[in-house]
Formats: structure tokens, C-alpha cells, sequence
């Protein structure tokens, strides 16, 4: 287990009650892709007096916050005088991995290594380093740094270094940094702040990822600011890292990277409350379905570090895993006919508005969702082909393409960077629609779904009907494949993600998995999707009270604890 002298330090906050006889409460808030949980605990009985679920707005996060504290306040008639702590959790840094988003980072890899890729705008290795004595291996080849962050600045946002042996002699780090900081006044993290264990790769990421995701836990920390002073909330406020501790807003910031698995450690955390003695606790979400374990009644802590998707690091956390595929997974259709879900989320068609009808626009690859400009950008299109394109109302990809001359790479890399920056709203069919045009939610508008399955359907020669539970299907698929996966790399360290998504296309070989463990199901997708995952995987699930806001639920527990998990 990661633990020791070199484990992160995190500051556990402590309040106290202005009144003795005063009740005393503590709101958990998880804000997560699609939507934001919350709810009001009583700290002494540990019931909740209060709950709700609001649509996540990405580009006014501070809109949710205040629309869920609102609500909770007015349900439970509860004073503010009687909050004595705010905690959040939020799935937004994963999202932001599975779904490529974030900051575009380059990073400096220091010192002989063998070569490696992270997912990132760029890996640039440099001569240098030490050894484990702390000695010089190699002089730093600081005119290749200079040369190399004059071709960058302009594609990247913020910058990782990563130095061999800087655990003992961080010079070549700190170097680095003063000549990017010189050259390009941009974020800078250097892994002998963020990770004192050796494995250069695992370091690079956590350095990379603290990067990453620091612009985005600007904005949500701004949004929770404005949402307290709009609401007149007065209370401490702490933010749950990926192990189940807690940070405090002011310090979230800088160690952006340890909110990386926020939301699934609340996951962890609602599971380990059902008292349960062996159980898999699944989160089915909007943009990610999270995996955590329960073992002899407790929650399972990784012994290497938080892994999410391609990448590993050294931020201690829960042992999880998360899979880019949930209820509003984008789904796409190739030239071939091929159906694709996910990693990237969209506004499903049943609850998108301001948008024109599918009929006019969805189809295969380029015309798989239809983009829609920001109103408050309007005044940016003027500078910008692409943006104004999208000033003429909300269009596809295809007709950018064919209004601008942009395709391929250069389009790719423009609207990706829109998303990223929250400029652009975008919709297209989901597995919520899906279940919409199956009957089995009624959360939006069925014909707008109904008439995206229609179009699509015909596309592949089917109905509508047809098409859906295709598309529910695969969903299912692909959460199951997700739990089979988590389970060879919790027992044997191994995964076989490809093996495991291709197996039943083998032409030869059948295979066939069963879980000798119950699932504890979160999130109010879940109930749509995991009872067939555990029949077919012949197990059971459950969804305990208050399992459509267990996140929230799972924030407000460990707030309430001064201790790790």
C-alpha cells in the first residue's frame, strides 16, 4: 500500500458547533458529469434530512451548486446556521481522463529511460538526470529545452517535468521549470513535488495529470465559491480526495491530481455504509460507469495507485476502476456501419434544447451530433471560421467541414478544443435515448429520441425498436466487460481489455464469465442497465436507499470522519 513517510500529506479539517444544543448538519454534494447530487446528513444520527439530483451545467458550474444547496435548504426547513460543513466530490477530473479533456500538457522526461507515452499533447525526452546517489548522470541539455518549449507554447496549456532520481536531487527539475517559466508563464509541475516513489512513467503521469486537470478544478472551485455567496452559506468547506481524506478548497487547486478519483472513493464509501462483507459497488453515471471493492466489510485501497484509463499513477486512492461508457455515452456510426459508444458524453437528443430536429441533420461519422455555440461566445465568431460557422445556428461537423474548408486534423483538434473550453454545447444519440424510445424512462422527450432511433435505425436496416435495444445491449456489454476486467486486474494485476471486449467474436474460442460476489448499485442509471449485467454474469444487485444520490450520500459520510478510509 502506498502509505509511509512519502505518502501525500493532506489536511484534515476539524469544526465545531457555534451552539452546543444546536443540531449540526453536513451537506455532501458530488458533482459529476451529467448531473449533481446532494444531501443534507444529520452528523449525530447520521440520517438524511434531505436529498436531490440537479442537471450538472458545465459552463456554469456555479448554477448547480446553488440550484442543489437551494433546494436542500427549502426541503428541510433546515436553519444555515445549523451547516457546519460543506463536502464535494466531483467526477469531473475523471470524466476529464476518460474523455481526453482538461489542459493540454506537454512534458519534459529527464535522463536516460526507456521511452514511453502518455496521453498527452506532448512527451519530449531530454538528456540529464541523476543517479540513485543523487550524482549527475548527464549534464542537462538545456539549449534542447529551450528550442523545444518555443515550438510548444502555443499548442499547450501547461507543462509536467520529470527528472531521473529527483527524488533525491530535484536540480534538473527545478531547472527545467525556471527556463519554462522564463520562456512561457504557464502552470508548471515537476513530479518531485507531487510523488516521491521511483518508476519514472507512473511519476510523469502524476506530475502530467496534476496539470491536466488544474485549470478544471479552477473553475469548480470558483463555481462552489459563487454558489456560497449566492446562497449566503457560511460553513467550512472540504473537497474528498481519491483515498477517501479531505482537502481544503484552497489547496484543491495545486493538487489538482488528487481529486482524480473524488467521485468513485464516495462510491467506495456509500457501499462500505450497506455493511456488506463482500461486494462490488458499481456506479453507473452519465459519462462513466466507477468500480470499487469491498473486502471483509471495508473498502479496498489500491497498493500501487489510482489508475484511470490509460493512465497510472502514484495518487493514492481506492482501487477502482472507471470505464468511459454510461447513460449519455455518444453513440456514433462509421462509413461501414459500425456502432461505436462513448468514451465522449453528449446531451442526449431526449433532453437537448435549442437544437433543430435529427431528422435534418444526424447520421454517420461527421453528422453523429450536432454542435451549438454558447450564447455568450457570440462574440467571439468574428475572429474565428469555425466559431462563426456555428454563429449561423447549430450545425454539424459535415456542414462546418464543407462552410469553412476545415476537415480532418485541423477540424478534429478545433472542436475538441471548443468542448474542452466549454464554448460549445453538443447532442446526439445516447443509450438515454435508447431507453426512452423503449419505455423505460421518461425523463425528456421520447419523440426527439424516437426520431434520432429512426433515423440511425434505417441506417442499419432496422426499426427503431430494434436499434434501441441494440444500443442497450452493447451498453450492457460494455459494463460487463468493465467488471470482468477489474476483477483480473484486482486478483492477478493483469488486464485483458482486449481480449475480454473481442471475446465473443472469437471464431473458435467461447468464453464465458461468473462473479461469486453481489453488486451494490449507484446512480440513477443503474436500476436500466446492471440487473441483466449481474443475471448474465449469474450474481444479484441491489440498490440500497438513497442509491440515485449515493455519491452525495458517500461525501457527506466521510466528511463526517476524520480519518481516511
Amino acid at each position: 500500500m502506498i502509505g509511509g513517510d512519502h505518502a501525500p500529506h493532506f489536511k484534515i479539517i476539524e469544526y465545531h458547533s457555534p451552539k452546543a444544543d444546536m443540531p449540526e448538519y453536513i451537506i455532501g454534494i458530488d458533482t459529476g458529469g451529467t448531473c449533481t447530487d446532494a444531501i443534507l446528513l444529520n452528523t449525530a444520527d447520521k440520517c438524511i434530512k434531505a436529498s436531490t439530483k440537479v442537471p450538472t451545467i458545465h459552463h456554469r458550474l456555479a448554477d448547480s451548486i446553488c440550484n442543489a444547496l437551494t433546494t436542500l435548504l427549502d426541503q428541510s426547513g433546515v436553519s444555515k446556521n445549523e451547516i457546519t460543513k460543506l463536502t464535494l466530490s466531483t467526477t469531473l477530473a475523471t470524466n476529464a481522463v476518460i474523455e481526453n479533456k482538461g489542459a493540454r500538457v506537454a512534458a519534459f522526461i529527464i535522463g536516460y529511460v526507456k521511452h514511453f507515452r502518455l496521453p498527452i499533447t506532448a512527451t519530449v525526452f531530454v538528456k540529464g538526470g541523476h543517479n540513485i546517489s543523487g550524482d549527475e548522470e548527464e549534464a542537462l541539455d538545456i539549449d534542447y529545452i529551450v528550442d523545444t518549449i518555443q515550438g510548444l507554447r502555443n499548442d499547450v496549456d501547461a507543462y509536467a517535468v520529470c527528472s531521473a532520481m529527483s527524488i533525491i536531487n530535484p536540480s534538473h527539475e527545478l531547472v527545467t521549470e525556471k527556463a519554462i517559466s522564463m520562456l512561457d508563464p504557464k502552470p508548471v509541475f515537476c513530479s518531485h513535488t507531487v510523488s516521491q516513489h521511483t518508476g519514472m512513467q507512473e511519476r510523469a503521469g502524476t506530475a502530467a495529470l496534476h496539470a491536466k486537470l488544474m485549470p478544471l478544478m479552477q473553475d469548480f472551485i470558483s463555481g462552489v465559491q459563487d454558489a456560497l455567496h449566492k446562497t449566503g452559506l457560511h460553513c467550512p468547506v472540504t473537497i474528498i480526495t481519491g483515498n477517501g481524506m479531505q482537502v481544503t478548497m484552497e489547496d484543491t487547486v495545486e493538487q489538482a491530481g488528487l481529486t482524480i478519483a473524488s467521485g468513485p472513493a464516495c462510491t467506495a464509501g456509500f457501499g462500505a455504509a450497506q455493511d456488506d462483507d463482500f461486494a462490488l459497488v458499481v456506479d453507473v453515471g452519465g459519462t462513466t460507469t466507477d468500480i470499487a471493492m469491498i473486502e471483509n466489510g471495508k473498502i479496498v485501497m489500491s497498493s500501487t495507485g489510482c489508475q484511470i484509463g490509460r493512465w497510472q499513477t502514484h495518487v493514492e486512492a481506492v482501487d477502482m476502476f472507471t470505464g468511459g461508457i454510461g447513460g449519455d455515452s455518444h453513440l456514433v456510426l462509421d462509413s461501414d456501419g459500425k456502432i461505436s459508444l462513448g468514451p465522449a458524453r453528449v446531451i442526449p437528443l431526449s433532453v437537448a434544447t435549442d437544437f433543430p430536429g435529427s431528422s435534418t441533420w444526424l447520421g454517420a461519422g461527421l453528422k453523429s451530433k450536432c454542435i451549438s455555440l454558447l450564447p455568450e461566445f457570440n462574440h467571439l465568431k468574428e475572429d474565428d471560421p469555425i466559431l462563426y460557422a456555428l454563429g449561423a445556428g447549430p450545425s454539424t461537423a459535415d456542414s462546418i467541414r464543407k462552410r469553412t474548408g476545415f476537415s480532418g486534423v485541423p477540424l478534429d483538434k478545433r472542436l475538441e478544443q471548443l468542448s474542452r473550453s466549454q464554448v460549445i454545447l453538443e447532442t446526439g444519440f445516447t443509450p438515454t435515448d435508447a431507453l426512452h424510445v423503449l419505455g423505460e424512462i421518461e425523463i425528456g422527450n421520447k419523440e426527439k429520441a424516437e426520431e434520432g432511433a429512426t433515423v440511425l435505425g434505417k441506417l442499419l436496416n432496422m426499426d427503431s425498436i430494434h436499434f434501441c435495444k441494440t444500443v442497450i445491449s452493447m451498453t450492457e456489454e460494455r459494463i460487463e466487460n468493465l467488471l470482468i476486467d477489474y476483477i483480473i486486474q484486482h486478483y492477478w494485476g493483469k488486464s485483458l481489455t482486449s481480449f475480454i471486449s473481442t471475446r465473443n467474436d472469437h471464431p473458435v474460442l467461447g468464453v464465458t464469465f461468473s462473479m461469486k460476489i453481489p453488486f451494490i448499485g449507484i446512480g440513477a442509471a443503474a436500476p436500466y442497465f446492471l440487473p441483466r449485467v449481474a443475471k448474465r454474469l449469474g450474481t444479484s444487485v441491489r440498490f440500497p436507499k438513497n442509491y440515485e444520490v449515493g455519491n452525495g450520500v458517500g461525501a457527506a459520510l466521510l466528511g463526517n470522519t476524520e480519518s481516511s478510509l
